[in-house]
């Protein structure tokens, strides 16, 4: 992100870092994915299959998921909705991306992902997007408790 000259940017504490797990096999747009989360101060957790992507968010807990649809191993679609049916992993904000975004519509309606973006994606657009659904989750929670 660029700032004006003399002008810093707050750290986020490190003990509130949101963590993110990438659930994508394209390398390119993990290293897209994972430096932008990472440029902005969030926690990186990298998944290549959605298998492992669901592993590593029924182990982690993440605070949020950008999942890719065409995985190796099971789709992006099926690993959501396993995720989204399990009551410890329900409520992690999952975002799907997909550069196919006509031919799985329907089914990106029902896997019960919170937000859809297309691909090629725009940096501010991905970025706002992450940050609207983790204020969400954070209201979400405070209401509960």
């Amino acid at each position: 992100m660029l700032q004006a000259p003399g002008v810093e940017r707050p750290q986020k504490n490190r003990s509130a870092v949101k963590r993110v797990l990438v659930v994508e096999d394209n390398p390119l747009n993990m290293k897209l994915f994972s430096a932008m989360l990472a440029a902005e101060g969030y926690g990186v957790l990298q998944a290549v299959d959605a298998p492992s992507g669901v592993e590593i968010a029924r182990g982690s807990l993440p605070d949020l998921i950008v999942m890719d649809v065409n995985l190796p191993g099971m789709s992006g679609l099926d690993a959501t909705q396993a995720l989204k049916a399990d009551s410890a992993t329900q409520e992690i904000p999952i975002i799907v991306t997909t550069a196919y975004s006509k031919q799985y519509a329907d089914e990106i309606k029902a896997s019960g992902c919170d937000a859809f973006m297309a691909k090629p994606i725009g940096v501010s657009q991905f970025l706002e997007e992450i940050e609207k659904l983790l204020r969400r989750r954070v209201a979400a929670a405070a209401y509960v408790t």
